[in-house]
């Protein structure tokens, strides 16, 4: 598992990648290096402990890899992470991303990727979309788990009265981001 650490202006933000075998296809498939995890710290361990165990496999606390160049996926999403500081907000629903959980929660991942920047759905709207209207904990329940912070953008959904709710990066942090995406690109 391969990690980077960027400078952003709402403070430091981590990416893990790593390769996993690809579950939607015939079993055994080749390994496809995709996000892990991603959110505003620069302490890679706790980062990793959001990562779902079957896809930690063997890399325990300091057994990640910081290399000085990045290639690959890790280079696209810090990339992608950049594009996004510079006004192209969709840059980050472009890089590969693999969570694992049950069926509904990792639908509802899929879902929050297909919620454009400077759209903001309430928890119920996204439990509606989701397919589960009456799910709407099980929809707040898929933000709060979301490891990939940006990359599967759950600081876009609304407490169900329209006010923040929670962010695990800090409200400050889900403040700067939405704004920062319904300000128009420079």
């Amino acid at each position: 598992m391969h990690a980077t650490t960027l400078t952003t202006p709402d403070g430091p933000f981590s990416i893990l990648v790593g390769a996993a075998t690809d579950t939607t296809g015939p079993a055994g498939g080749p390994a496809q290096e995709a996000v892990l995890a991603g959110g505003w710290t620069d302490d890679l361990d706790s980062l990793l402990a959001l990562v779902h165990p079957t896809l930690r496999l063997s890399t325990g606390p300091g057994q990640l890899t910081r290399p000085s160049s990045p290639d690959g996926v890790l280079a696209e999403a810090a990339d992608a992470v950049r594009a996004y500081y510079d006004g192209d907000h969709g840059a980050p629903g472009r890089v590969p991303v693999r969570q694992a959980s049950g069926p509904f929660r990792s639908h509802a991942w899929d879902v929050l990727r297909e919620v454009k920047a400077g759209e903001r759905l309430t928890y119920s709207e996204y439990a509606v979309r989701a397919g589960r209207p009456a799910a709407v904990r099980a929809a707040a329940g898929a933000c709060a788990m979301n490891a990939a912070a940006l990359f599967v953008p759950c600081h876009r959904i609304l407490r169900t009265d329209g006010t923040l709710g929670g962010f695990r990066y800090g409200l400050p942090i889900k403040e700067s981001l939405l704004a920062r995406e319904t300000t128009p690109p420079k």
